[in-house]
C-alpha cells in the first residue's frame, strides 16, 4: 500500500502581513489597539495619515489620498497667517505640521496642523519619534484642511479631537473656502465659534478673506494684506 505523504504544512503569516493584505483605507474601520499600532510601524504605511479611538468610535482610519495644490496652499496659508499674528500680538507659540500623536492603548491622530499656543508652547515636544501623549500635553490648537473628507472631519474626528484634550479645532474647508471653528467645552462636546480665545481675539472671518484673496492673489500679496490687518 502506498503511503500518501502529508500536505506541506503552512508557514504561520505575520500579523502585520495579513493585516495590511486586509486592511481598508480610507474610511473607519474596526480595530484594535495593538492592529493599529502595526499599522504605524509598517513601512507600507510610511506616508499615510492615521487616526484611532476607541474611547467613542472605536475605529482607525488611514488616509492614503494625495494632497493636491488647493489643499497644500491653504495649509501653507494658515500657517503663515497664525504664525505672523502671534508673533505680532506676542503670543507664544509653536507649531507642527502633520506631526502623530498617540495616546497609549486610546487614541492616535495625524492633524494637518497642530499649535502649541501660550504657557503650554514651553513644553512643545521635540523628538524624531511619534509624539507620546502620555509624556507630552496635547496641543490645544488642532488643524484639519478638508478638501475631500469635510464630513469625517466635522464627524468621526471632531469626536476625538472632543475628548484629546484641545482647546480649539477648525476645520478649513478648501472647497467653500470657509472656516469652521470650534471650542472644546469642559463638560463635553464643542461649540462654534467666530473668534479664537486661545489666540486673544483673533477674527475667524480676517482668515477666510485671507483664503478668499489668496484664490485671486501671491501669498506673499495676502501676506502684506494680513499684515496691514494684524497691525489695527
Amino acid at each position: 500500500m502506498t503511503a500518501i505523504a502529508p500536505p506541506p504544512i503552512k508557514q504561520k503569516e505575520n500579523l502585520a502581513d495579513s493585516r495590511s493584505q486586509q486592511l481598508i483605507t480610507d474610511q473607519w474601520v474596526s480595530a484594535t489597539w495593538d492592529e493599529f499600532v502595526q499599522v504605524l510601524e509598517n513601512p507600507l504605511y510610511a506616508e499615510s495619515r492615521c487616526y484611532y479611538d476607541t474611547n467613542q468610535i472605536k475605529q482607525m482610519r488611514i488616509e492614503t489620498m494625495p494632497v493636491g495644490s488647493e489643499h497644500a496652499d491653504d495649509n501653507t496659508l494658515i500657517i503663515f497667517a497664525i504664525s505672523l499674528y502671534c508673533t505680532l500680538k506676542n503670543i507664544p507659540a509653536r507649531g507642527l505640521t502633520n506631526c502623530s500623536y498617540v495616546k497609549t492603548g486610546c487614541k492616535g491622530c495625524q492633524p494637518d496642523i497642530s499649535y502649541y499656543i501660550g504657557e503650554v508652547s514651553a513644553r512643545a515636544p521635540r523628538s524624531s519619534s511619534i509624539v507620546s501623549l502620555d509624556e507630552s500635553p496635547a496641543p490645544n490648537l488642532v488643524i484639519e484642511i478638508s478638501s475631500s473628507t469635510i464630513n469625517d472631519d466635522l464627524g468621526k474626528k471632531r469626536l476625538l479631537y472632543e475628548q484629546l484634550g484641545t482647546s480649539e479645532y477648525w476645520v478649513i474647508d478648501v472647497q467653500e473656502v470657509k472656516i469652521i471653528a470650534l471650542e472644546m467645552l469642559e463638560n463635553g462636546g464643542s461649540r462654534q465659534i467666530t473668534s479664537s480665545k486661545l489666540l486673544g481675539g483673533l477674527e475667524i472671518a480676517d482668515l477666510e478673506a485671507a483664503l478668499k484673496l489668496s484664490r485671486e492673489k501671491s501669498q506673499s500679496e495676502v501676506g502684506s494684506w494680513l499684515l496691514q490687518r494684524f497691525a489695527l
